[in-house]
């Protein structure tokens, strides 16, 4: 998946085929509405993102999204 979004100030890409996957983690069993699952990536500009997706009731109900983050929240993510 590949998806623009505005981060630092400037429009930039964020491309789940071509980053590298730190870690997965899951909210909710398989089935729940409210359920999601989210992915951490780092791409090769060094910057982080989380790709995200998940049932009709959660924070992914539209479909599949990223979400950039900064370092500190990628290492409090995976914490």
């Amino acid at each position: 998946m590949r998806k623009y979004k505005m981060f630092d100030g400037k429009r930039r890409m964020f491309d789940t085929e071509r980053s590298t996957e730190l870690g997965t983690r899951a909210f909710g069993q398989f089935g729940d509405p409210a359920g999601y699952e989210e992915t951490l990536y780092q791409n090769k500009q060094g910057f982080y993102f989380v790709a995200g997706k998940g049932g009709d009731a959660s924070p992914y109900a539209a479909g599949e999204d990223v979400r950039p983050l900064t370092e500190e929240e990628a290492a409090a993510w995976q914490a």
